[in-house]
C-alpha cells in the first residue's frame, strides 16, 4: 500500500468499528441510507427472457437454495408481506438475474440472500450453510469469507487511494499485509486498473470506479457475488464492459453471481432470469 497506509487502515479501521468490523455490513448500512427506485419495464415479459428461466446447474448441489421463503414487516399496525412463499436454487458459477417492478421484493431477497437479513419463515442455505440458525456472528463470517457485494453507488471511501479502498474487506481477516498487497495488485491487474492503483476515487470516470468496486467485491475470493444495479449509474458501452467482466470472473474463478437489475439488456446477458412481481416469483 502506499505511505499513506497506516493513516488510511486507522481510518477505515474506525469506519468499521462501528459494525465490528464487517465490511460488509458497514457498506450494506451505508447503501440503506439511499433510496433507490426502480422502474418497470415491460420488455421484461419478452420471449427472449421467458427462455432463460431454467436453470444453468454447473454442478449438483445448488450453491443457494431458498425454501418457501416468507419476508414480513411492520410499518405501523400494518404488516408487509416483502417476499411470499419463494422458493429457488443457483448453482455454481451460474450468472443469474433478479428483475421485477419497484416494490416486488427484489432488494428484500437480495439481502437475505446476502445475510444481512434472515426470513421470516422458511429456510435458505448458502453454501451448505442453513442462515436461519445461524447468530450474528456466524452470519458475519459468512458474509466475509463467502460473499461479496457490488452496489450501485460504489460506496468506495474518497479519502482512501484505490489499492486501499480494494483492501478494505481484507484489512480485518488474518491475512498477511504482504498478502493483501498482492492480492490486491493481481485483482487490479485482472479489471485493467493497475496503472491507477494511488488515484482516488474523484480521479477516476464512474466506469473505472465500478471496475474498482468489483475488484473490492474479489478481494476475499467470495464463491458468491451479489450486484444491486450494478450498471444503474454507466452508460450502455460502461454496461456492457461490467458484464463482461462478471462473465470473465465467472470464467476465471468459478464465481456465482447474482445481479438485480431493472435494465433489460443486462438481464439479457445472464444464464437465467428471475422475476418478481408483488413478492412472488413468476
Amino acid at each position: 500500500m502506499n505511505d499513506k497506509g497506516g493513516d488510511a487502515a486507522k481510518q477505515v479501521e474506525d469506519f468499521l468499528s462501528l459494525f465490528e468490523n464487517d465490511a460488509e455490513a458497514a457498506i450494506a448500512a451505508i447503501k440503506n441510507h439511499t433510496k433507490k427506485t426502480f422502474e418497470d419495464n415491460g420488455s421484461q415479459d419478452s420471449a427472449e427472457l421467458r427462455a432463460q428461466s431454467a436453470p444453468v446447474s454447473r454442478g449438483d448441489t445448488p450453491i443457494i437454495s431458498v425454501q418457501s421463503v416468507t419476508k414480513t414487516y411492520k410499518m405501523g399496525k400494518q404488516r408487509v408481506e416483502a417476499i411470499n412463499d419463494v422458493s429457488l436454487d443457483i448453482f455454481p458459477g451460474e450468472i443469474v438475474a433478479i428483475i421485477g417492478p419497484s416494490g416486488s421484493g427484489k432488494s428484500t431477497l437480495l439481502q437475505i440472500l446476502g445475510c444481512l437479513d434472515t426470513p421470516s419463515k422458511g429456510k435458505v442455505f448458502v453454501d451448505g450453510n442453513d442462515i436461519t440458525r445461524l447468530g450474528d456472528g456466524k452470519l458475519s463470517q459468512l458474509r466475509r469469507s463467502t460473499i461479496g457485494f457490488i452496489f450501485q453507488s460504489f460506496y468506495l471511501q474518497p479519502f482512501l487511494r484505490l489499492g486501499d479502498n480494494v483492501a478494505v474487506p481484507a484489512m480485518f481477516t488474518s491475512k498477511k499485509r504482504r498478502d493483501i498487497n498482492d492480492e490486491t495488485t493481481q485483482l487490479l491487474d485482472k479489471v485493467g486498473l493497475l496503472d491507477r492503483r494511488s488515484h482516488y476515487p474523484k480521479e477516476m470516470s464512474g466506469g473505472q470506479i465500478q471496475r474498482a468496486a468489483i475488484a473490492r467485491a474479489l478481494i476475499n475470493q467470495p464463491k458468491i457475488i451479489l450486484a444491486d444495479e450494478p450498471t444503474g449509474n454507466l452508460d450502455s458501452k460502461n454496461s456492457e464492459a461490467i458484464i463482461d467482466l462478471f462473465k470473465t470472473i465467472r470464467d476465471q474463478l468459478g464465481t456465482t453471481i447474482i445481479v438485480v437489475t431493472h435494465n433489460i439488456e443486462v438481464a439479457s446477458m445472464a444464464d437465467r432470469v428471475i422475476r418478481l412481481k408483488d413478492g412472488v416469483v413468476v
